[in-house]
């Protein structure tokens, strides 16, 4: 066989490579284990309350450096 040939059929077409990563990708996302309702509530839950004590901490920043900033401007 010559190398011209070899080489040919190491080539695969635009098209079949595409095919070839969907059918991976439905492969592989059967194999994710994918949580149930419970988990994804209490999941949620803890994302809500992670983000509002988060809020809070920046908002808490924000008012003490507004609060000094202004202290600073209006007593000069």
């Amino acid at each position: 066989m010559s190398a011209k040939a070899a080489n040919a059929e190491n080539k695969t077409g635009f098209f079949a490579k595409v095919k070839r990563y969907f059918r991976d990708m439905k492969g592989e996302l059967k194999k994710v284990v994918w949580p149930d309702k419970k988990q994804v509530v209490n999941n949620t839950g803890i994302v809500i309350v992670t983000l509002i004590i988060a809020a809070a901490i920046i908002c808490g920043f924000d008012f003490a450096i507004t609060q000094l900033v202004s202290l600073f401007f209006i007593g000069a």
